[in-house]
Parts: C-alpha cells; structure tokens; sequence
C-alpha cells in the first residue's frame, strides 16, 4: 500500500510559499508543517495554508511526527543545518539548488542521507523547462555530431543583489546563477566539468557596501573534450526588459541551437520602458502550473516510487564541488582542477 507522503516546508519566503501551494494542490501529497524563524513569515505562513509553523527544524520534526519528506528552501548558504537534520530524521529531501555553498556542507547533506537511507532530489529547474528538454531531446534523439562548446550567459539586474536578496554578501553571481547553468550544461552534453579557470570583477557592489563579485566568467573544460563558457554577473541595469538575461547557445559538429529563456515571447511596450513579461508560474482557475510547480510534483512522484529521473545527491555534489573549484581559480588566477 502506498502512503500519502507529508511535507515540510523549511524556509516561507517567496519559493517555500510557492513550493508550499504546489503541495497543496498536488493530490497525492500532503502539506504538514512549516518552519521559518521569523515570527512574521511563520504568521503568514500558517494563515496562508492552514498547516502549523514552526521557528525550529527540531520543533517541527518532533511536533509533526506524520513528516516524510521536506523541502529546503532556505537562503543558500543556510541549506546544510536544516539539510542535515530532517535527512537524519529519515525525511527524503529536495533541496534548492545550490545543495550548498561548499563541498563540505555538501558532502555532510549528502553523508546525512546516505546514512539514514533516504533520498534527495536537487531543484535544478532547467531541467523542467520545455525549451531545454526539446534541445535535450534533440541532441539525445538524433545524430546531431559531438558537442564542441556551450556558452551560457546568465545575468541579473542590480535590483537582486541590493534589494531582492538580503544574503548577497554571502553569496555571488556564480553560486546563485552558475548552478543553473552548468547543471544544464552537464545535462544537455553528458560530460562532467574536470577543470575551471574563473576571471571576474569586483566594482559596483562594494561600493555599495555589498562584498561580493559584479561579474564572473569561468571556462570549464569538460570530460569529452569539450568545452563550457558561463557568464553571470549581478549588475544589469534595472531598466532592463527582465530582472534576469539568459542566452544559451551549443554548437557541434554538425550544428548549433540558441536558446532564449528571458525573452517569453510578449514584449510589453509602456510610455517609459520595454518589458519581457514573465510567466514561469501561472494561475489559472485557481490553480498554478509552470516549471517550479512540475518540479514539486515530480518530486511527489518520486516520494511514490514512480519517477527516478532527477538530479540527485551526486549531481548535487559535483555542480557544488565545481563552483567551489570557480572561487578558487578566482583567488589564485589559474586554471583549477575540479575534485571528483
């Protein structure tokens, strides 16, 4: 007999909350609990979804015992604790991406699990997007030659590290944007990253008091030969169309695709901008679709045995192991190899 699983939710910002009405609406699972420190996102959390709200992992886990699986959606840097504690627990994990912000809380998530025997899913939304599993498809389905470079150009405005995000200095456009892109690179090319050479700049946000990187551009070479050229920066002016620019472009040998992901197709034209409208969820009849949703219920599935395909604890691991690998090049200027 199958059970219903029951989730919690740890973290009730944008995404818990977000990931919190997808498991509601999912009907194969069911939403238990939710945690978030702070008293107001606790307040509104519970209000919003009729579940309790707890300040503490440890809280929620004793006082909801019924708890299969939760859903991390912490700020980044803040995955390990929370991570580590409800995998010990036996709860099945899906996890944000990044897993974490440095090998060794990586590998204490991924040690947890493995440990208790459960299993982790890595929310690299690319993978759900329908414009990269058509080229997915395509490169997987047909003969369409050997891979010879990726470039991947994945930027946001000034209003994400300034106003959005209140971690920026803990962060930098390589652990919040590179994650996206270079799973999506080891995806898409079947090859794993082995080195890294990074170059980047350091302007702008420190003199807004905000200690992180501008921009980064690192080069993987990759397992085939291959090679993988991401671009992120945080420093787009506010004035551009979307908060976010994304251009993807693979050329083989025997051809090339350039993929769009800011650019949705409606260009909104105002009497003092131009706008890419977005829709990555939607509401319709008061329901929501769109690539975090079918991201949620995947991992439903895969709490019912029914789905096995996803990023898990190893892919989790590397692409953590790699950025890692990126700051590094970044401090010593020179090409680094990517542990294994």
């Amino acid at each position: 007999m199958t059970h219903t699983p029951v989730l919690g939710i740890i973290g009730g910002g944008i995404r818990g909350s977000l990931f919190a009405r997808s498991i509601q609406e999912n009907n194969a699972a069911q939403l238990g609990a939710l945690c978030d420190p702070r008293p107001l996102a606790r307040a509104n959390a519970s209000a919003a979804f009729g579940v309790p709200a707890f300040a503490t992992v440890d809280e929620m886990i004793a006082a909801v015992p019924e708890l299969t699986a939760a859903v991390i959606a912490t700020p980044d840097f803040a995955h390990r604790d929370a991570a580590v504690l409800c995998a010990s627990n036996g709860l099945d994990l899906m996890v944000e991406k990044p897993l974490a912000t440095n090998t060794a809380d990586a590998r204490a998530i991924v040690d947890a699990a493995k440990n208790a025997g459960t299993r982790i899913m890595v929310g690299f939304e690319n993978r759900w997007n329908p414009r990269f599993n058509i080229v997915h498809s395509l490169l997987h389905e047909a003969d369409h030659g050997q891979i010879l470079n990726q470039i991947g150009n994945l930027n946001d405005t000034l209003f994400v590290p300034t106003t959005m995000l209140s971690w920026a200095a803990k962060s930098s456009p390589a652990w919040f944007l590179m994650p996206h892109s270079l799973d999506l690179a080891i995806w898409l090319g079947g090859a794993l990253p082995v080195e890294v050479h990074a170059v980047g700049v350091k302007k702008m946000l420190p003199a807004m008091k905000i200690d992180t990187w501008d921009a980064i551009t690192a080069t993987f070479t990759m397992s085939d030969g291959s090679y993988v050229v991401l671009n992120s920066s945080w420093v787009l002016p506010t004035s551009a169309p979307a908060v976010y620019d994304f251009r993807y472009e693979i050329q083989t040998t025997r051809g090339a695709f350039h993929i769009d992901g800011a650019n949705h197709g409606v260009t909104h034209y105002s009497s003092d901008r131009l706008t890419w409208e977005q829709w990555g969820v939607l509401e319709r009849g008061g329901r929501i679709s769109g690539v975090p949703v079918d991201m949620v219920n995947d991992f439903v599935e895969l709490l019912l045995g029914t789905k096995s395909d996803l990023p898990d604890a190893a892919d989790g691991l590397l692409v953590t192991q790699a950025i890692e690998a990126v700051h590094e090049s970044l401090e010593k200027n020179r090409a680094v190899t990517i542990a294994s």
